[in-house]
């Protein structure tokens, strides 16, 4: 290899770089010197001001722009994704599983060196949850979680000479440029009064804070020695129970406190409930049984990112809130709905 061909920057594409985790990753990654980070998104306008590396606009639905995006790359970062808690099966496989596919199979083509997706804690059944190499498992009741499994499924099929799988399973986002998250559907839900305790309230919540995830992702970017498929828990430096997210909310925002405790089955049971009398009505479920799943107990800890990628999270969960709090009474006059919105079709 010449002088010249070592010394030129990797190039680092960022999928979805509009978002809370594409953005984050974006900032982080532009702090490495030896980076060249191309943010991928369908608007650009939408990308954080601080940002001022390439931007490609452009639909993971379409041929042209994912082949642009994957030419030259050293590693992609796929952080785009459209999200629904529950239901919308036919637009998450169109929006989400069948461009991410596509993007896996066109990056393994082009020779890139390292795909890393986002994932979730959530992926892997609640007993499993501390292997982040364990098989994902979809559980049916929630498409969009069932596509992350496919997803990660492909990924291990996929693997090749030189070519590392890398899957990031992070903890329940908060902190700055939030998007459909657990705090905006807790917190105006907690006002009504209406919401329980789960199982007393005494599961684990794996919160992160976005710095800590850009962070994460810069690690997995840089590690050196990554092969084949490995699969790692991102999370922050402590985990908190559900009990002492309300807690703390209840204590700094004056937010209601449930007032009974209601078992997992029968929380489920209920979700399901509403998620059927959602369809006859012109509204968003009041729960569903995505959020149920993400209170499960999930025992997950970075031991593994520590030890293979020397992630060490910084920011501790109290701070996050507080700041996505304040973002919130700024940016949201009124509860968020429970999907995305349908980006505008592009021709095929």
């Amino acid at each position: 290899m010449s002088e010249k061909n070592a010394a030129r920057p990797r190039r680092i594409v960022v999928t979805g770089a509009a978002g809370f985790v594409g953005s984050h990753a974006c900032l982080a990654l532009t702090q490495e010197r030896n980076y060249h980070v191309v943010a991928a998104c369908r608007d650009g306008s939408r990308l954080s001001p601080q940002f001022d590396g390439e931007v490609v606009e452009g639909d993971l639905r379409d041929p042209n722009h994912r082949q642009t995006l994957v030419e030259g790359a050293d590693t992609i970062v796929h952080a785009a994704a459209w999200s629904s808690l529950y239901g919308h099966k036919s637009q998450s496989n169109r929006l989400f599983r069948d461009p991410s596919l596509a993007l896996l199979e066109d990056a393994v083509a082009a020779g890139i060196k390292r795909f890393i997706m986002i994932s979730t804690t959530a992926a892997a059944p609640p007993a499993a949850a501390a292997d982040a190499n364990a098989p994902g498992h979809a559980p049916g009741f929630w498409p969009h979680l069932d596509n992350i499994v496919a997803i990660e499924d492909a990924m291990r099929t996929r693997v090749r000479p030189g070519c590392a799988m890398v899957s990031l399973r992070l903890g329940l986002f908060v902190g700055e440029r939030y998007a459909l998250g657990l705090l905006p559907i807790l917190v105006p839900r907690l006002k009504s009064h209406l919401v329980p305790w789960v199982a007393g309230g005494r599961t684990p919540m794996p919160l992160i804070a976005g710095e800590d995830i850009g962070y994460a992702i810069s690690r997995a970017v840089g590690a050196e020695g990554l092969s084949g498929y490995e699969g790692y828990n991102i999370v922050g430096p402590d985990i908190p129970q559900a009990r002492d997210v309300i807690n703390f909310l209840a204590k700094q925002y004056g937010l209601p406190k449930p007032w009974f405790s209601v078992p997992f089955p029968l929380a489920h049971a209920f979700a399901a409930i509403m998620e059927w009398v959602s369809r006859l009505t012109p509204w968003n479920p009041f729960i569903t049984r995505s959020i149920i799943h993400l209170l499960r107990d999930f025992h997950v800890n970075n031991e593994k990112a520590y030890t293979v990628l020397g992630y060490v999270p910084r920011t501790d969960w109290r701070d996050a809130v507080t700041r996505q709090m304040a973002e919130m009474a700024e940016r949201q006059p009124r509860p968020m709905g429970m999907v995305r919105p349908l980006p505008d079709d592009l021709p095929h």
